[in-house]
């Protein structure tokens, strides 16, 4: 950081509030526009005694926050539309995209039926009964061809569902209706009998070829249901873009607690279940030591189309990304966001793969698969099946930070895969802020926050290093460069499974939570501690500049 920088961001320390915590609730969605600032460009720092290669370039302005979103989301556009659909089950379909629009193969109804257990009518009443045994006792069944015409003036038994015979005008349900026992049906005068009703007349719903949903809907419950009411036994969805992630750092262990310097990865488990939410398919997470060698051969010989990695996205002398993609050849669509946390991340293209990383990658493969069957993390099975020549087309690059990486996870990596994954764009989220929020200088601050009777409640825990607070927290705020006052509405990005969350929680569920939240003193509102100290231990060096309560970076 330079001295001028140093010297605004000590001042803004000094003005540092807390952040409290709270219970979930639902919030509006009107709209909620944000203006970034401008982001001028800095003057380049003095070079050290050992420089980097990257501090020998040019240095550059980072890419304000909500530009860096929109070319993600436009970086593969054409490898999206050249995509050939993926044809599955409906017992396979759930949680994937309609990759075309779902148009009715027959009409719904595809005849006319009751809509109630009760009796078909002919005409006006009283109505003559059946005088067989049989149709006095069952009548029509749902299931059944089509029954014989009812003649005016007679009645018979019929149930949900049932095809309504016909001749039929109406029908009356079974409580509306007195059979006396001397062979006649009679209305009661309560309920008279109206043309038409509780029949489901053929086509109510939709006629054969309307459409029903658009390509990019999300495959819910209900939609396999309509769709096989619609005559479908298997649907055309996005095939999910295959993604490999590649953790780097020689300071991180798999298991056990921190010794000797080394600490926990908290990215591995974290990032692959991160990607498959945004409807990726994960392909396997692989550990690698911070060697520039092995990081440019794994990126080379990936085969999917798009590759994540976590740390060495800065300029020290251990980060390997960039010289990667120098090396490979690669088009920086993204490099640096003037955001906090996460502002060192980036997004490539990647060149096409070339004849000797294509064998190379596939004598890899070959290797593994022997000395390891299930592969790396057992990696999803493929969608599709045969040897895979595709070139990685993308890499997003995250800072090694746990929470500046989920920053990265949802600047680039989520427009990049909505995209792909033919997902519509999510509609604003705003919200009021239930406190006052420090915004950095110059650059978009995400928060993680929590929902109390519709306001964001920001949450203590928010530095680059920390997962307490995300872990928490229903998503996103996005604060403006200078920060925001109480009560102004910021756009909140909501996390992959939050939704999702909320809809699966019943009424009571959530009118249980809102007593406890009124009578129930709350969490973030004890008194902060501030603890000005910096912590980098948590993830591979990014460059994040830390601020008290690991606030703002």
């Amino acid at each position: 950081m330079l001295d001028a920088d140093v010297h605004v961001w000590r001042q803004f320390l000094g003005n540092s509030t807390s952040e409290g915590t709270g219970s979930k609730s639902t919030r509006s969605r009107a709209p909620a526009p944000q203006t970034p600032a401008p982001h001028p460009k800095r003057t380049p720092a003095a070079p050290t005694s050992h420089p980097h290669p990257l501090m020998d370039e040019p240095h550059h302005s980072p890419t304000s926050w909500p530009d860096a979103r929109a070319i993600a989301a436009r970086a593969a556009v054409k490898e999206a539309a050249h995509a050939a659909p993926v044809m599955r089950t409906l017992s396979e379909a759930l949680g994937q995209v309609l990759a075309a629009p779902l148009a009715a193969l027959t009409d719904l109804p595809p005849f006319d039926t009751s809509a109630m257990d009760g009796w078909a009518l002919a005409g006006p009443g009283p109505w003559r009964l059946p005088t067989d045994e049989k149709d006095q006792v069952h009548g029509i069944l749902a299931g059944h061809g089509e029954a014989a015409a009812l003649p005016d003036g007679h009645a018979v038994r019929i149930a949900t569902g049932a095809r309504v015979p016909p001749g039929a005008t109406a029908v009356l349900r079974s409580e509306y209706g007195t059979a006396a026992g001397d062979g006649w049906l009679h209305a009661s005068a309560a309920h008279p009998v109206v043309l038409g009703q509780d029949i489901r007349t053929r086509g109510q719903e939709c006629r054969s070829g309307d459409q029903l949903l658009p390509a990019g809907t999300l495959v819910t419950p209900a939609v396999l249901g309509l769709a096989a009411a619609a005559g479908y036994d298997e649907l055309p969805t996005v095939r999910r873009p295959r993604v490999e992630v590649l953790v780097l750092g020689d300071e991180l262990l798999t298991e056990g607690l921190p010794h000797d310097g080394r600490i926990r990865d908290a990215l591995g488990p974290m990032v692959g279940p991160w990607l498959r939410a945004l409807g990726a398919e994960v392909t396997g997470t692989r550990r690698l030591a911070d060697e520039a060698d092995a990081v440019c051969a794994a990126v080379a010989e990936s085969s999917a189309d798009v590759v994540v990695t976590t740390g060495g996205t800065a300029a020290g002398p251990v980060d390997h990304v960039h010289p990667t993609l120098r090396r490979l050849g690669a088009e920086l669509l993204v490099d640096g966001v003037a955001v906090r946390p996460g502002h060192p991340m980036l997004l490539a293209r990647l060149a096409p793969e070339n004849r000797e990383n294509r064998e190379s990658r596939e004598s890899r493969e070959s290797r593994e698969s022997r000395e390891n069957p299930e592969g790396p993390d057992t990696p999803e099975k493929s969608e599709t099946p045969g040897p895979q020549t595709r070139p990685a087309r993308h890499l997003v690059g995250l800072p090694g930070n746990p929470l500046a990486a989920v920053s990265g996870l949802l600047t680039l990596a989520e427009p990049l895969l909505r995209t792909l994954t033919g997902r519509p764009a999510p509609a604003p989220g705003p919200a009021p802020l239930a406190e006052a929020v420090q915004g950095h200088p110059r650059d978009t601050r995400l928060v993680p926050v929590t929902f109390r009777q519709d306001a964001a409640v920001p949450l203590r825990f928010n530095g680059p290093a920390m997962l307490r607070g995300i872990a928490v927290a229903d998503g996103l705020a996005v604060i403006p460069p200078g920060g925001a006052k109480r009560g102004t509405e910021v756009e909140v990005l909501d996390l992959p499974w939050s939704a999702i969350t909320t809809e699966q929680l019943s009424y009571a569920d959530q009118t249980r939570r809102a007593d406890q939240a009124h009578r129930t003193p709350q969490a973030g509102h004890r008194t902060p501690q501030a603890s000005h100290h910096t912590d980098r231990a948590a993830g591979h060096g990014d460059g994040e500049d830390i601020s008290p309560e690991e606030g703002p970076a």
